[in-house]
Order: structure tokens, then sequence, then C-alpha cells
């Protein structure tokens, strides 16, 4: 049987397991061959999952890139604030680099990640998974079509949803700027950089507005406790860890968000977790700074105007789109697109169909597939082309998204450079 494209893995959290099971999947196309991963128990679940022997696993990728050129290929999925390092380094070893978003934190260290790439001559494909989904590639030939003629204002939505943000954002990885990123970098990145693809063109003026709320100690119910197991209110509130990992074990349902909460899905180390770990502290007891609202309005070269909103404070729900343009309206909801005709007065409903849902449990609608797809193809052949969310489209997106967080800070309009 061919091997296909052999790759190695940096990082076996959820991210690295799920992209690396694109290539069991697909074994005729791609094979890993390596991973690094700290944490010993997802280290062993991942190499026997994958049938790596002993001497191809390790805790530390340094230890992996001591080893020179083992794979084709590097999928790079280790925390937000620990990309720059590896990537500089598989880059100068000549691995072709999947790196998972966002690239970086800082304007410094996303250029100096493009850099790496290009003198090196391998190829980068970012995790912008929402680029590649059957939805997102309907909806942009709607509008390069010319359907609804020339663009003037979009209003974009990113529904959250509210046991997400409490998952994610006020108990987890990503709530604290200081320790990850903030909100709109982390978990937003994906929608500046999506809506710059749809349009085909940066913004040239960013503005943003956003604070924390609601996650905040001066909310907590009379009565609460630290955490919800120990909690007299717990059963009436919405944030219930108990409630939300409880209901997730019992239905057998262990994949993301339950996944990260424990290693194995017994009653018992649920219970150690909510009691121990981070995922069982009230929502209002948390040590979280990241925002959980913020708008961003942006204008571009045409003159087009466009509006985005992330906010907590909603039913998880696929993100939501309506772009007016001068001939015509089209309104997508993450699997159907509804084209009204301004000449006409008719509307067509097209839908594209999707893998998945559009959240991580989910594979993103198609776009993790998609993604691998484009970046083993991209390598197998060596057509950097191949790959939708290269280093210079993913700089752009990430120079927004930094412009619009200093605006929001800053009260401020940032300019863009070309």
């Amino acid at each position: 049987m061919a091997s296909g494209v052999t790759l190695a893995v940096v990082g076996a959290g959820d991210r690295g397991v799920w992209h690396a099971r694109w290539a069991l999947a697909h074994p005729q196309r791609a094979r890993v061959v390596a991973v690094a991963e700290p944490r010993k128990v997802r280290r062993e679940r991942f190499a026997a999952e994958h049938g790596l022997d002993a001497g191809a696993v390790v805790d530390d990728w340094r230890v992996l890139a001591s080893r020179g050129r083992v794979a084709d290929a590097v999928l790079i999925c280790t925390l937000d604030r620990e990309h720059l390092e590896p990537v500089l380094a598989f880059a100068a070893l000549g691995y072709h680099i999947m790196l998972e978003k966002p690239m970086a934190l800082t304007e410094d260290e996303c250029r100096r990640i493009v850099a790496a790439v290009e003198d090196a001559g391998v190829i980068l494909a970012v995790g912008h998974v929402l680029r590649y989904t059957p939805y997102t590639q309907a909806l942009k030939r709607v509008v390069d079509s010319g359907r609804i003629g020339e663009v003037v204002s979009v209003q974009h939505l990113e529904p959250v949803g509210f046991w997400h943000q409490a998952h994610s954002f006020v108990r987890g990885n990503w709530r604290r700027e200081d320790q990850a990123t903030t909100m709109l970098m982390a978990k937003s990145c994906h929608d500046l950089d999506w809506l710059q693809y749809v349009l085909g063109r940066p913004p040239v003026r960013v503005s943003s507005f956003g604070r924390l709320s609601h996650f905040r100690s001066e909310n907590r119910p009379a009565g609460a406790a630290d955490r919800c197991l120990d909690c007299a209110v717990e059963t009436g509130c919405p944030y219930s860890a108990r409630r939300d990992y409880g209901d997730r074990l019992a239905g057998g349902r262990h994949g993301w968000p339950l996944s990260v909460v424990v290693d194995e899905f017994t009653p018992q180390a649920l219970e150690t977790a909510l009691r121990e770990g981070p995922y069982g502290r009230c929502v209002y007891a948390c040590d979280n700074d990241v925002v959980d609202h913020q708008v961003v309005a942006m204008e571009f070269d045409s003159g087009a105007t466009a509006t985005f909103t992330m906010t907590a404070f909603t039913e998880q729900a696929d993100r939501q789109t309506r772009i007016f343009g001068t001939r015509g309206e089209l309104r997508g909801d993450g699997a159907r697109l509804r084209v009204y005709d301004f000449l006409t007065r008719t509307e067509e409903v097209v839908g594209p169909g999707t893998e998945g849902a559009m959240d991580a449990a989910g594979g993103h609608g198609g776009g993790d597939t998609g993604l691998m797809d484009a970046f083993v193809d991209a390598v197998a052949t060596g057509d950097p082309g191949l790959v939708k969310s290269g280093p210079r489209e993913s700089l752009t997106s990430h120079l927004t998204v930094l412009a619009a967080e200093r605006a929001r800070r800053n009260n401020t309009v940032e300019t863009l450079r070309p």
C-alpha cells in the first residue's frame, strides 16, 4: 500500500488528534510517522491510534526536531503562544507546515513566520478552516459571479454560545489574555479572515468596541459556591458544569468539549476533574479577563463596509451572514444560502451541504477535511496554490485582528497598511 505524504504531529490535543485522523481515513494519501506531546496519556493514546513505535513518540518537539527531517510535513498544533519556535525550527529543516490558527499573537512573530517559510521554500497552510467548507465555496461563487452586484455592506455574526464561552473562555485555556491571547485572536480570527476571503480584499480601516460584561464576580448569584459541585444554587444556573459535562458523559458524547475535561470517560474521573480542575469552577469566580462580546467595524478600499459581532450570549449556532449588493441580497446561516434578486424580485435557496456541524466537534462543516485535503495535495504535488490560507493571506488577516484590538483598547480608528 502506498504511504503517501508522511506527517509528524506536534501537539496531540484535540486539534492535533482531529487533523491526524484525516490520515487514518485516507491511508493511501498520508501517514502519521511521529508525534511530540508532553502529556503522557495523550501521547500514548495517539501513538496507539496511529500504530507508532516507541521510537517515534517523544514528549518534546525539540527532540523531534533534533532528528532532522523524518517526515514530509509537520502539523503544529501547540498552544497559541507556542507556535513561533517550532515553525522556525521545522521550516529550517525543510518540513512543509500546517499551522493551527492563530499563526502567532504579535505582528513581529507573524512576520517572522512568513519570512521563515518563504526563505525555506516550504508550504505553509494556516488552520483557517472556514475558507475550505462547501458552504463558504458556494457563498463565494455567488459573490464572485456578480449575481448580487457590487457588495456595499456586510453583517456577520459569530454566535459563540453560552456554554462554549463558559467552557473555553471563562474556565478554559483561553480565558486570560496573558496566558493565551485576546478573544478576537483566539476565537474570531477565523471570521475576520473569512470576510477578507469572501470579499476578495482586506479592509483598510477598522474600529472596535467590546468588554467583559457578565462573567464577573459582581454578577455572582447569592449563595453561589466557588465550585458547581458544592453550590446550593447550581440547579438554577445555566452555566452549571455538573449539568453540562455530566449530561455529555451520560449521553456517551465523549468528544470535544468533554475530552478536554477528562482523559477517562467515567463518572469518577469527571467528579475528580470538576472538584479539582479548572472546569468545575463557578463562572463568576474564575480569573478570566477576555471579553464576552465585541463588535468590529470595517471599511474596504471599494467603499464597502462590514460589521462583525461576536457574542457569548446565544444558543451555540452556525455563523450568520447577510451580504448586501447593488443587485441583490445574500443571507447565509452556515448551511443554506438565500439569494434575493432585485430585478426579478425572486429568491433562490442554495443548499451547498456541509460535512458535520460548523463547530470543532463537527469538523467545522467540512472545513477540517478541506484543509487537510488541500494541504496534503499541495505537499504531494509541490503546488502551494492549492492552499487557500497561505502565509501572505494569513498575515493580512492577522494584522486586521491586531488592528481591531488596538482600536478597541484605544478608542481609535486604525488604518491598515497594504
